[in-house]
């Protein structure tokens, strides 16, 4: 064992203090090598059977997320990862989910897998501390992988939130140019009416009617009702010559005009005044119609930026907080509507009527619905139904979120809370795993469970009414 050798192995942390003989075989059975700038020490999907020890330098690791290399972690002699790398004792990893570089000159000591029984017998005391450098990287991977996660989570509902936003959005530009052509329109039609001495109190009587037309209860007809009131109207119209409003016809109709209307109408006006009364009348309909557009794609709007407040938790502090569950389920639903939308997957809804407020870290609650509802969706077919079920008690709320999907197969209905297990395919999904919403809902004191057959797959999760104080939230 050369001097210069034993001194470069005395730098790596995992190795520091150990007695001289453990020194000794370290350095009889570890390869050396060194790495230039750049260099690739190991390549995604290479075989991982040694584990390697740096003494000098920094190698960072790559991870392959969906085709695309991302930083996750710094292999260097420093406390973090002691100097250790590639397979650790007792490590189940078989192939490398990643690229590792040199970042500057790199020098490495490596050991096969086939000398770890040894090296357990020789010293037990470095194989400790490789487990603890192991559970460190494993550590310091999940809180990556939880960050990369939520950024996933942020993207893809931001998508659908701007896809969401678009249709209310477009359809306000719509209805601002209808309103101004029918703006104009009031313009050109009135000059006619006074040009005609259209009787002022024929079109008072006409506008008011319209009013309470609009007050009236309106009853739904059947598609055949309905056709039939307007092939009632446009008969009528086409006998007295007024062909220019056919194509009015299901605005009357809406409004809840009939033929025994446009008779009295024509009685009180007569021939020539009734053609423009009733062009004014079919304008006036088509805009207030276009107002009630228009306020209905603003509320929308609001009704999304609402959600949107809710579910990321604004103006809140970090702190339990009491929310209603009913809200945050109703603004996951509204956020997520998109996907349910393309599906074409019904809704059902059976809350609970005697709700009280839960405390709660209330973001990280919403991401438990998401992630609930989500999955849901992804596991269902399109025109499947989406059961949403709350029982209130006098110590906890129970939620269940059921599917109609084709189910979880049993042999890894066991394995869905593991850390990093999906069933989803890459790319697909928002990225929060179950292990996450497990951990959540530790948090809060409570319990979640699954059970699932074929068309049948429902999670349930229960929340204490009491919660309780926890001073470190779930993704420190």
């Amino acid at each position: 064992m050369s001097t210069d050798r034993l001194e470069e192995l005395k730098k790596v942390i995992v190795l520091k203090d150990l007695p001289e003989e453990q020194l000794k075989w370290v350095s009889d059975h570890f390869e050396y090598k060194e790495y230039e700038d750049g260099e690739l020490l190991i390549r995604t999907g290479q075989a991982m059977d040694k584990l390697w020890l740096i003494s000098e330098g920094r190698a960072p690791f790559y991870l392959d997320v969906n085709g695309k290399l991302v930083h996750y972690f710094t292999f260097e002699n420093a406390p973090g990862s002691g100097g250790a790398g590639g397979l650790l004792p007792y490590s189940r990893m078989t192939h490398a989910p990643g690229n590792t570089y040199a970042a500057g000159k790199v020098k490495s000591f490596w050991l096969h897998k086939d000398h770890f029984t040894e090296m357990e017998r020789v010293s037990p005391l470095l194989i400790q501390r490789l487990i603890a450098s192991m559970t460190e990287r494993a550590r310091a991977f999940a809180t990556m992988k939880l960050q990369q996660e939520k950024i996933g989570a942020l993207g893809q509902l931001s998508a659908g939130i701007a896809h969401e936003l678009n249709n209310p959005a477009a359809a306000i530009s719509r209805i601002s140019e209808e309103l101004d052509k029918k703006l104009n329109l009031n313009y050109e039609l009135t000059e006619k009416m006074i040009e005609h001495h259209v009787n002022p109190e024929h079109i008072q009587t006409i506008y008011r009617l319209s009013f309470s037309k609009e007050a009236e209860p309106k009853i739904k007809q059947t598609a055949t009702k309905r056709i039939q009131a307007e092939d009632a109207i446009a008969d009528w119209l086409n006998e007295h010559g007024y062909k220019q409003n056919l194509l009015a016809t299901d605005v009357f109709v809406e409004s809840g005009f009939t033929k025994t209307d446009f008779e009295n109408i024509f009685t009180n006006s007569g021939k020539e005044e009734f053609e423009y009364l009733s062009q004014w009348l079919e304008n006036l309909l088509t805009s207030r119609q276009l107002i009630k557009d228009l306020g209905e794609a603003s509320k929308r709007i609001s009704n999304l930026v609402g959600a949107i407040k809710g579910h990321v938790h604004m103006d809140r502090s970090s702190e339990q907080q009491p929310t209603n569950i009913h809200n945050d389920i109703d603004n996951t639903l509204t956020l997520l509507g998109y996907k349910l939308s393309e599906k074409n997957i019904e809704v059902v809804k059976r809350y609970c009527g005697n709700l009280r407020e839960v405390p709660a870290f209330i973001g990280e609650l919403n991401q438990v619905w998401t992630n609930l509802i989500d999955n849901a969706i992804y596991a269902m077919d399109k025109g499947g139904t989406l059961t949403i079920e709350t029982a209130c008690g006098e110590k906890n709320i129970k939620v269940c979120v059921i599917d109609s999907g084709k189910g979880i197969p049993p042999e890894i209905v066991s394995r869905i809370f593991d850390p990093f297990f999906t069933t989803k395919k890459v790319g697909e999904g928002i990225g929060i795993g179950l292990n996450l919403v497990s951990r959540i809902i530790q948090n809060h004191d409570g319990e979640i469970k699954v059970n699932s057959v074929p068309g049948r797959t429902e999670f349930t999760v229960r929340i204490p009414f009491g919660g309780k104080e926890i001073p470190d939230t779930v993704t420190s």
